[in-house]
């Protein structure tokens, strides 16, 4: 997901590597029905769509990743991970201090943030989990009332953590970068036109986005 608006490093529990139930399927239908992706499947049709992480995890790596490199955000992650005893838990974070965080090296506005996560899961106002019953846009408005939490950060837990079929992130940049090469020969595109092109790959997007990542840059990225 090259050039994405903010950075959602790897989470560092991977689970078992196995493609979500709907893949062949979903790759199947695209190949029919888009004659882009009829190429572009085959041709990194190896790799697939793997979910890693629990849901705070993940959620705390993406803000403490907002606005800086994966590199950066790998770092202040390790010293996250020793000033929380190994654990990254919402219990464990509450129980730092700001100062301990901002020693991790945390603006002091991802303190606030991340604490504010923290709170949220500790004190039991998210439904996560309900998560898995609820639809795509119920989670992203829940996920988004979280400070720091914006609705890209948002999508990207839908497909990486929850590995949702049919979610179309229109606000990052590698999407509308790979659908600009693919679908209109480098030219701009806008929001509508994405869109538009992305109403033919209903209801997997995010499996066809997945392969528009994929081809402009053939390496998964692992969140």
């Amino acid at each position: 997901m090259a050039d994405s608006k903010e950075a959602l490093p790897a989470a560092e529990t991977i689970s078992a590597e196995i493609a979500p139930e709907y893949w062949n399927k979903a790759c199947t239908e695209l190949m029919k029905h888009d004659r882009i992706l009829k190429k572009i499947i085959p041709k990194y049709g190896s790799g697939f769509l793997v979910t890693r992480g629990d849901a705070f995890v993940t959620l705390a790596r993406a803000i403490v990743g907002q606005q800086i490199s994966v590199a950066a955000a790998q770092s202040v992650w390790n010293k996250v991970l020793l000033v929380a005893k190994k654990k990254v838990s919402p219990k464990n974070i509450l129980a730092l201090t700001v100062e301990d965080l901002r020693a991790a090296g945390l603006s002091g506005r991802k303190v606030e943030y991340i604490r504010d996560l923290a709170e949220h899961f500790d004190s039991g106002r998210l439904h996560a989990r309900q998560w898995k019953g609820m639809d795509d846009e119920s989670v992203i408005k829940e996920l988004t009332a979280i400070r720091g939490i914006g609705r890209w950060t948002a999508e990207m837990f839908l497909i990486f953590n929850m590995v949702r079929p049919d979610i179309l992130p229109l606000d990052d940049v590698g999407l509308i970068k790979a659908i600009s090469l693919n679908y209109f020969s480098g030219e701009p595109v806008s929001r509508h036109e994405a869109r538009e092109v992305a109403a033919n790959w209903a209801p997997w997007r995010t499996v066809a986005t997945w392969y528009m990542w994929r081809s402009i840059d053939p390496i998964p990225v692992e969140y």
